[in-house]
């Protein structure tokens, strides 16, 4: 058990070290059969908010607070990505995990209807690895 305790803090300290000295990038494409889904952002500095809205054709928007340290961006050169960044990968990951069930299926067969927002690519900036 206490093995387990330092190997976890040990994981803590690594990942800090890399977020620190490189960041963490992940990459999130858009997945629509006919309505495209948008992702716009509101507010500035600290109290920013991402806005993902014509899901489905729903006139329901989602916002979800961008964490302090964290950025988000659209990809100029590829259509339909964001590009997720910052030094904290519980923030990161925590943020691109809020998206992507934020554009969930509900109560259809997710079989038939594959529209949402999912991860591409994800890891430390430079060395990124395709999911």
């Amino acid at each position: 058990k206490h093995l387990a305790c330092l190997r976890t803090v040990q994981s803590h300290i690594q990942n800090m070290v890399t977020g620190v000295t490189k960041g963490y990038l992940y990459k999130m494409r858009m997945a629509y059969a006919h309505f495209p889904i948008t992702i716009e952002f509101e507010g500035e500095g600290d109290n920013r908010i991402l806005l993902v809205k014509n899901f489905l054709g729903q006139r329901l928007s989602h916002a979800l607070a961008i964490p302090v340290g964290v950025d988000v961006i659209k990809s100029g050169d590829v259509k339909d990505q964001i590009e997720i960044t910052g030094n904290d990968i519980d923030k990161v990951s925590c943020l691109a995990s809020l998206i992507h069930g934020c554009s969930k299926v509900l109560r259809k067969d997710i079989r038939k209807f594959l529209d949402g927002i999912y991860v591409s690519e994800k890891g430390a900036i430079g060395s990124l690895v395709a999911i």
